[in-house]
């Protein structure tokens, strides 16, 4: 394809497409540019492979750190795993992108977003959002696009279309809508508790945002002279599908309307008459027309059968608004909530259960070294509160290998910790990092809002003075044709077999953070209005059970958590306490058993578990960088003797010499006729030389500042 350039004018700035310049073997690849951010983005499609029963759908975004003018850190000095922004900008792109492919298409696809520039003003992933979908169009693989996503930031009282960095840390709203020409397809958002009615505005602001964007993409492609590529679907044998759909129909409909709350009774008996289904047709001779279709397509059974299961679950629930636990359309699962659930050393804990989920969320308090470093293209560096997120197979009665943290986990991690962020203390009030762990222990629906509802039992616990708690629900939706339900509080069959995941967290003031996602290719305004509405009742019974397990936060933290003490020196003393080589600091953690941690504004900040040894390095730092006056006048205890003098340490690390015709007003012959290593004596700075050198004096001492030396030193 030979050079183009195209030019959208957005909002007041320009957004710049160079297609036919980069990556030519790529299916489709596209150069995006704002401002000085720069992302190349490319889709390319390789042949199926069989035995493939789903969209084999990689979605990569790299993050190259020369884009911001850094080199990367660490032994190896280049990028290495992605960073967790990285991995949750991949999930960006990838949920409004998938369910805009066929759902038959079965071709390895693969897009990848590549960071190239970045001025720190434009953030870089909702420009690769919508250059996915302009590689997509142009290579041509069947898509029912185009698709687009925007920022949407709250400035004042003003909805701001992708604002700057700056715009969102000061505002109350960091939403992201991603949207095709159907509706709008994802948002993902963190709120400062904002009213629900401001965040479906919002929404409904990008959305408009999102059409501009489609039909500039619209444009383009017709610029171009490329057509939206359209495909045929695979043909499925019928006689096969008859088959199953015969001998499935009747009892799968007598199992969905038993109405069983017990997940593992309905499942067995599903798995019964899949069984039975494959008996039957192995029975068939080895010639027949299904057992041949069978033969060469062996997950046709199973496929088949789970869309039998769809079809009469949904029907059930769009015919009789009755769900197949029982439960009406907007009910909420049986709740109970517990907290100081583990013992000891746990800082805080909290056991949330709804219905067969069950989260159990654990508590550390650090000090401000435990920070964790940030080492990506975010402005951001340091990171002080921490939700880790973790779903091991055991949850769902599955097994399999025990591996590091994948994408969903980072991502339902992350949505949580997004939740709990607009409540939590400020550094200043409660100087603690803070981590939270969420365990999975049991699955069956929304765990990332059991994981939230978890977080806020155990930060209570731990005794985090939280402005407010915090509850989630998991609202899910049918669509057949014109008819709509939406489920207040989707158990996992609901997800699994239903059209939308819509996660919205909040107090009981507004909202903190929510999350849709579709597996169709949008929804109208008034119906993701009416899911928001209906979450905030079922948000608000949650709360109320969570609030009779702990109705505020503990006054105070556990005994087992570090105590921190907090001071203030002037930057230039920073070195003066670290010293050479870190000796000085070293040898006050030697000494007291606490740890210490220096900013770079001079703050400091001395934790341990026993408060006193916190207070006894505090100490020694005051007064190592207590500033001195000549007149002062202290308690002192003698450490070294010589012959022309005797050396005191009158404050923790600040010592000076008393010559020896300071040590009395008569003329002393031997500097131990007056003082000895040990003595404890009363001293005054006679004057500090120009190279900081502290000179003593025994003489000319008032009694009333000798009284007041000890007094200040606790000595009678």
């Amino acid at each position: 394809m030979t050079e183009h350039k195209w030019s959208i004018s957005f909002d007041g700035r320009d957004i710049d497409l160079t297609i036919g310049r980069y990556a030519p073997q790529a299916g489709g690849a596209v150069l995006i540019q704002s401002g000085e951010t720069a992302v190349l983005v490319t889709a390319t499609r390789a042949e199926g492979r069989q035995g493939i029963d789903f969209l084999p759908l990689l979605v990569d975004y790299e993050e190259r750190l020369y884009a911001a003018g850094r080199i990367p850190g660490g032994f190896l000095r280049r990028e290495g795993r992605p960073p967790e922004k990285a991995t949750l900008i991949c999930r960006l792109i990838d949920r409004p992108l998938r369910p805009l492919f066929p759902s038959w298409l079965r071709d390895d696809l693969q897009v990848v977003a590549t960071t190239l520039s970045l001025d720190e003003q434009v953030p870089p992933d909702v420009l690769a959002v919508t250059g996915a979908s302009i590689a997509v169009l142009l290579a041509q693989i069947p898509f029912y696009g185009p698709m687009a996503a925007v920022r949407v930031g709250l400035v004042g009282d003003d909805f701001v279309i992708n604002p700057t960095y700056a715009e969102i840390e000061a505002g109350d709203l960091d939403l992201v809508v991603a949207g095709s020409p159907e509706g709008v397809i994802m948002v993902e958002a963190g709120a400062n508790q904002l009213p629900e009615e401001d965040i479906i505005e919002a929404i409904d602001f990008g959305y408009e945002a999102v059409r501009d964007l489609i039909q500039s993409q619209r444009d383009l492609i017709a610029h171009l002279g490329i057509e939206i590529a359209q495909a045929t679907p695979p043909e499925l044998d019928p006689t096969l599908e008859d088959f199953i759909r015969d001998r499935a129909t009747a009892p799968v409909k007598e199992i969905l309307a038993r109405f069983d709350k017990d997940k593992a009774v309905r499942d067995d008996a599903l798995d019964a008459v899949k069984a039975s289904i494959l008996e039957a047709i192995a029975e068939l001779p080895a010639d027949s027309p299904v057992q041949i279709a069978a033969t060469e397509n062996p997950k046709a059974v199973g496929n088949t059968f789970k869309d039998v299961t769809k079809v009469l679950m949904r029907r059930q629930v769009i015919e009789d608004s009755i769900r197949v636990d029982g439960r009406k359309l907007d009910e909420v699962r049986p709740i109970s909530c517990q907290v100081g659930v583990l013992p000891r050393r746990v800082h805080g804990s909290g056991l949330f259960n709804r219905g067969l989920t069950q989260v159990l969320s654990a508590v550390t308090l650090g000090t401000p070294g435990d920070a964790q470093d940030l080492d990506d293209l975010h402005p951001d560096e340091k990171k002080r509160y921490l939700h880790h997120y973790n779903f091991p197979p055991y949850s769902v009665g599955e097994t399999r290998p025990m591996r590091s943290p994948g994408r969903r986990e980072v991502g339902h991690g992350a949505l949580a910790e997004r939740a709990l962020l607009p409540v939590l203390p400020s550094e200043i009030e409660f100087p603690y990092v803070i981590r939270v762990v969420s365990e999975v222990l049991s699955s069956n629906g929304s765990t990332s809002m059991g994981s939230v509802s978890g977080s806020t039992l155990s930060l209570m616990d731990a005794g985090v003075p939280l402005a407010k708690p915090v509850s989630g629900a998991a609202m899910g939706l049918i669509k057949e044709g014109d008819q709509i339900r939406i489920l207040t509080d989707i158990q996992g069959i609901e997800d699994f077999l239903g059209d939308m995941d819509f996660k919205v967290a909040g107090t009981d003031s507004g909202i903190t953070a929510l999350q849709m996602d579709m597996k169709i290719t949008g929804l109208p305004m008034e119906v993701i209005a009416q899911a928001i509405h209906q979450a905030k009742p079922a948000r608000i019974h949650i709360l109320s059970k969570m609030l009779e397990a702990i109705a505020q936060p503990r006054e105070e933290t556990s005994p087992y958590a570090p105590r921190l003490l907090t001071i203030k020196i002037d930057p230039e003393q920073i070195g003066l306490v670290i010293g050479p080589g870190g000796k000085t600091i070293k040898g006050i953690t030697e000494e007291t058993g606490a740890k210490i941690d220096i900013a770079d504004d001079g703050t400091v900040t001395v934790s341990a578990v026993d408060e006193e040894k916190a207070k006894q390095a505090r100490s020694i730092i005051q007064g190592m960088t207590r500033k001195l006056n000549a007149g002062d006048v202290y308690v002192g205890k003698v450490t070294r003797v010589i012959p022309i003098g005797a050396f005191v340490e009158f404050l923790p690390g600040k010592e000076g010499m008393i010559h020896i015709s300071q040590l009395a007003d008569y003329r002393v012959g031997k500097v131990e006729d007056e003082v000895n290593v040990g003595d404890e004596v009363i001293i005054k700075i006679r004057e500090i030389d120009n190279r900081g050198r502290i000179n003593l004096t025994r003489l000319g001492i008032h009694p009333d500042e000798a009284a007041a030396a000890r007094s200040a030193a606790g000595v009678a």
